[in-house]
């Protein structure tokens, strides 16, 4: 009779069943949340479950720029940490300080992983920031509050430029950015229309134009194709590697790139993707076009190869960056090349006369290319070049007359770090209400592993040094990695790289920023 009574209670009569303990940590990545992007991670949230079957029924969480947001979703990606298996968690939301997300996501034992996303406002202000915090999180075994891995880490807010497939496009790369007299921002860049790969391929030079600091940018314009010449398809007629130089004294803008006419399966700094002379189609060609409306129309492509490059040189390219115009009004353009011994050189041709003539300086160095040059304060002119492998260092030079000998700086290839990646270098002149100032930027993968941790790094002293505490991370996934840096106003520096949320990024940070 005990017996059965025993089991009727068993069977009857609830039994308290003690909570399974977890804990909840909340982790955030220096990524910019990109204009465009449909999904923009805010955070990761992971729930570590003793046990299993438990449930997350709600996760509220605060929001920071809430104005300058669309929507935001929770998705549920189990004991994956990536989103190979992702679900979403409740309802998308439109973005407001405060938010509960309900749903139901059955944990189990060990790490479960949530990431919050966002879609950003297509107005949304460059200078504005965004942070969410994860406030609670409601469970059939309790409420969990969870530890902040990341505190103020606030997300910056972007425009994914150029994206996967835009106009249909497979691959956009190599950006460089220039300032135009009127204020007009100009990027070009290399449009890969087929597939991801360099020279020789299907590509053209595409321009976007922003005539407000960067907020906003026009249609797609292609500057630079060489369509089917010589009888051959586009993919045996790529131009690639753009750079840009503006005329301050007239207004004129002049872009160059490099082309390569024939020679399938090759690549230009590779064996012979490109040929000692000048001859097209076993050379690479130095080319240029050419705008006085401010970026709006170009010119018919020139072909520089007769007048700059040196015949016996392998390969003579401009470097895929901005140039610059000197104090005296002489414009330098970085360029790069393959001397005859196939070595890798760097150095700069040169136009006294606004453009219509330009000159070949001697080799500033060797073993490196894809340089960009500043003048500095004394009237030299500091080249900073990618290094060839394995060096982690970047190369800086300098020159006091024009180009004609070359001294190695005192931070040559020992300072600035680097992963073998494409650089920008770019000094920027401002006033305090008392005094004009200036000072360089650098931009780069800040890395010696990989091209991840997108940085700007800011020079108080003409180069010499660097300091820590001003370096800003910008994003610290992994993209191509190529940045170009230039003025978008008188209190912000805008750049283009190459980043983890989209092929091309622009961000604007305000100098007061950098220099704090």
């Amino acid at each position: 009779m005990l017996k059965k009574l025993i089991v009727f209670l068993l069977c009857v009569v609830p039994m308290k069943v003690s909570a399974a303990p977890m804990d909840a940590l909340v982790e955030q990545l220096a990524k910019p949340v990109l204009i465009r992007n449909e999904q923009n991670t805010l955070l990761r949230l992971t729930i570590n479950a003793q046990e299993p079957f438990a449930q997350v029924k709600s996760i509220q969480i605060s929001l920071e720029g809430a104005s300058d947001l669309e929507s935001l979703q929770f998705y549920f990606t189990g004991k994956e940490a990536g989103f190979s298996s992702t679900k979403p968690f409740g309802e998308r939301m439109p973005a407001t300080e405060t938010m509960v997300f309900k749903g139901h996501a059955r944990l189990d034992a060990g790490d479960n992983y949530f990431w919050l996303s966002c879609r950003v406002r297509p107005g949304a202000n460059l200078s504005h920031w965004v942070d969410a915090t994860v406030d609670s999180v409601e469970t059939t075994s309790g409420r969990i509050i969870p530890e902040d891995k990341s505190p103020k880490l606030r997300k910056r807010i972007g425009i994914a430029l150029r994206r996967h497939w835009d106009d249909g496009v497979h691959t956009y790369r190599i950006p460089a950015l220039a300032t135009t007299t009127k204020g007009t921002l100009l990027c070009v860049y290399d449009m890969r229309r087929r597939k991801g790969r360099d020279l020789q391929e299907d590509i053209d030079i595409g321009l976007l134009r922003s005539t407000d600091g960067g907020q906003s940018w026009q249609a797609q314009q292609v500057i630079m194709d060489m369509g089917l010449y010589g009888g051959l398809p586009q993919e045996l007629n790529g131009v690639s590697d753009p750079g840009l130089i503006v005329d301050p004294a007239t207004g004129e803008i002049f872009c160059f790139a490099v082309w390569t006419h024939g020679k399938p399966n090759t690549h230009q700094w590779v064996g012979n993707g490109s040929e000692p002379g000048i001859e097209i189609g076993k050379s690479a060609q130095f080319m240029m076009t050419r705008s006085i409306d401010d970026g709006k129309t170009w010119s018919k492509l020139e072909n520089m190869t007769p007048k700059l490059k040196n015949p016996k040189w392998i390969l003579y390219a401009p470097s895929p960056q901005q140039g610059i115009a000197l104090k005296d009004g002489t414009l330098a353009m970085p360029c790069q090349g393959r001397d005859a011994k196939d070595r890798l050189f760097s150095n700069l041709i040169l136009s006294r006369d606004h453009g219509k003539t330009w000159t070949v300086s001697p080799i500033a160095s060797y073993d490196n290319n894809e340089c960009q040059a500043v003048e500095l304060s004394d009237g030299s002119i500091m080249l900073n070049c990618r290094s060839k492998r394995p060096t982690m260092f970047r190369t800086v030079v300098v020159t006091r007359d024009l180009g004609q000998t070359w001294t190695a700086h005192s931070t040559n290839r020992n300072t600035l770090i680097e992963p073998n990646c494409n650089g920008s270098l770019y000094r920027f002149d401002y006033s305090d209400k008392k005094n004009s100032k200036s000072i360089l930027l650098f931009a780069n993968p800040h890395s010696q592993k990989g091209r991840t941790d997108h940085s700007i790094q800011v020079s108080f002293d003409e180069g010499k040094t660097w300091p820590k505490k001003n370096r800003i991370l910008l994003d610290e996934g992994n993209g191509a990695g190529y940045p170009s840096l230039s003025k978008a106003d008188d209190k912000h520096i805008g750049i283009v790289y190459e980043g983890s949320g989209s092929h091309l990024v622009f961000e604007k940070l305000s100098i007061d920023e950098l220099i704090k």
